[in-house]
């Protein structure tokens, strides 16, 4: 098994971050909350932009990005206790080599160091079983369901916000 290396993302990544991202959002369109067409982003999120928001890439070689998650802490005053983690995503080919929890733990790793976040949400679908027990078995917590979150074509998929609540609750 070839070692993985978890990176914060560059704009010298922005290639290799929008493949994977198009890859991802076709092969699994009920997962994510865009559509292809809405995915025409040229840049990766926050690449060094922003302090308290980051783009994570998972590599297995330097050529190879196989997995992504991206971090953005609310800037709004009364929600800058909170931050949203989003666009997680790892190759179906990477899975099972523990690459998702890596990302995840990197991540709460880094919210935790963001002074005054208390809390990480995100939104997964309701159905989505492995991912739901992968976020729960870092700590994040149901809280929400929003039934038909998301609708494609003449179907609909219920969405579940979860929490984590960085400094106990």
């Amino acid at each position: 098994m070839s070692s993985v290396i978890i990176r914060e993302l560059t704009p010298a990544d922005t290639a290799a971050y929008r493949d994977l991202m198009i890859r991802g959002i076709e092969e699994h369109p009920e997962s994510f909350r865009i559509s292809p067409k809405d995915a025409d982003e040229p840049v990766i999120p926050f690449a060094r932009i922003r302090h308290g928001a980051f783009t994570l890439g998972a590599w297995l070689s330097e050529s190879a990005l196989v997995g992504t998650v991206s971090f953005e802490r609310d800037m709004r005053e009364k929600l800058r206790h909170k931050g949203l983690l989003y666009r997680m995503y790892v190759r179906k080919e990477a899975s099972g080599m523990g690459i998702g929890r890596e990302l995840i733990h990197e991540t709460i790793m880094r919210a935790r160091e963001i002074e005054g976040l208390e809390q990480i949400n995100l939104t997964v679908i309701a159905s989505n079983s492995p991912a739901k027990h992968l976020y729960a078995s870092h700590g994040f917590e149901s809280f929400a369901l929003e039934r038909r979150g998301l609708k494609m074509g003449e179907t609909y998929h219920d969405e579940e916000q979860m929490a984590l609540f960085l400094h106990g609750s």
